[in-house]
C-alpha cells in the first residue's frame, strides 16, 4: 500500500500513529478500495473493530468532500463533470485520524442510536439519533401504478412499501439496469439536458417487514423528480444527500417507512398532505 505512510512495523509504533498521511491523490474510483486498505492495515492494531464508517465519522470532513462531488453542486460552480469517478476526494496533502478507543466507542454507540424515517406523502427522509433530528432530505418515491418489470418477471406494484426494518446491504459500486427491460446502461441525461456517465455513489438496500423486495435508497441524477411519485418503488435522493445517508446508515441501521397524511409542523400546526396513493 504505497499510499499509506506507515509509522513502523511494531504494534507500539502503529498504535502511536494517530494520523495517516495520504501520499498520493485518491479519486472516487479508488476511494473505497483505499478506505478498505486502511481498515485492513489498522484494524488489528487498535483495541476495537475498525470500519470504513467509523473511520469516516472520525474524519467527518470526508462526508462534506464527497457531498460536494454532486453534479449539480459542481455545475453551480460552473464546472461540468462528465465522469465523477475521476474527481479527487482525498488529496496528498490530507491526513486522516485514527480515533482512540473512547472516541471510537462513542461513534459506535451513535450508530446504534441512529434510525432513518421516511414519510412517503411528505417526500421526506429524516435521520435521527434517539429523538434528535440530524438531517431532513427531499426524496422521490414509487409511482401509484402497476407495471410489468422484467427484473421481477411479473406485474409489480410500484408504490413504495411501508413498514419497519433495517439496512441489509450497501452496494458501493452499483451497476445500472433498467428494471423494465433488464438492459444495462452507463450514461444518464441530466435535468440540464447534458449527458454524463452514471456516478459511483453507494446504493442502500432495505429489508421491510422481514422482506427484501429490492427497495433501495439511492441517488437520482434528475433531482427535478424529487418531491414526486416518480420511481419504480425505490427512494431517490440528491447525490450529495446519498453520501450523507450512506455514512449514517451502516448495516443494521433501523428504518421506518410510513404513510402519514397528517403531519405537525415545527410550530405545532397540523397539515394535511395530499393522498398520492389514494
Amino acid at each position: 500500500m504505497s499510499s499509506i505512510e506507515h509509522a513502523g512495523d511494531s504494534t507500539k509504533k502503529l498504535m502511536a500513529a494517530r494520523w495517516i498521511h495520504i501520499s498520493s491523490d485518491v479519486a472516487i474510483s479508488e476511494y473505497f478500495e483505499y478506505m478498505d486498505s486502511l481498515v485492513n492495515a489498522y484494524d488489528s492494531v487498535v483495541p476495537y473493530t475498525l470500519s470504513e464508517h467509523l473511520l469516516v465519522h472520525a474524519n467527518p470532513w470526508i462526508i462534506d468532500t464527497l457531498a460536494n462531488t454532486d453534479y449539480y453542486r459542481m455545475m453551480a460552480r460552473d464546472s461540468f463533470v462528465y465522469d465523477q469517478r475521476k474527481m479527487v476526494v482525498l488529496k496528498s496533502s490530507d491526513s486522516l485520524m485514527i480515533p482512540d478507543s473512547l472516541s471510537a466507542n462513542h461513534i459506535k454507540d451513535s450508530f446504534k442510536k441512529t434510525h432513518l424515517d421516511v414519510n412517503i406523502p411528505e417526500f421526506k427522509l429524516r435521520i435521527y439519533q434517539d429523538t434528535a433530528l440530524l438531517f431532513t432530505f427531499p426524496v422521490r418515491v414509487g409511482k401509484n401504478t402497476k407495471k410489468y418489470l422484467a427484473m421481477a418477471d411479473k406485474i409489480t406494484d410500484l408504490r413504495t412499501k411501508t413498514g419497519s426494518g433495517k439496512i441489509v446491504r450497501l452496494e458501493r459500486n452499483p451497476k445500472f439496469y433498467n428494471p423494465v427491460n433488464q438492459k444495462r446502461f452507463y450514461l444518464t441525461k441530466r435535468d440540464d439536458d447534458k449527458t454524463t456517465l452514471m456516478p459511483q455513489i453507494p446504493w442502500i438496500e432495505t429489508e421491510i417487514n422481514g422482506t427484501r423486495n429490492g427497495q433501495m435508497i439511492h441517488p437520482t441524477t434528475n433531482p427535478e423528480t424529487l418531491g414526486k411519485a416518480s420511481s419504480n418503488g425505490c427512494i431517490g435522493t440528491r447525490e450529495s444527500d446519498a453520501w450523507v445517508i450512506y455514512y449514517y446508515a451502516p448495516l443494521g441501521t433501523a428504518i421506518t417507512i410510513r404513510y402519514d397524511l397528517e403531519i405537525t409542523k415545527v410550530k405545532g400546526d397540523k397539515v394535511k398532505l395530499k393522498d398520492i396513493y389514494k
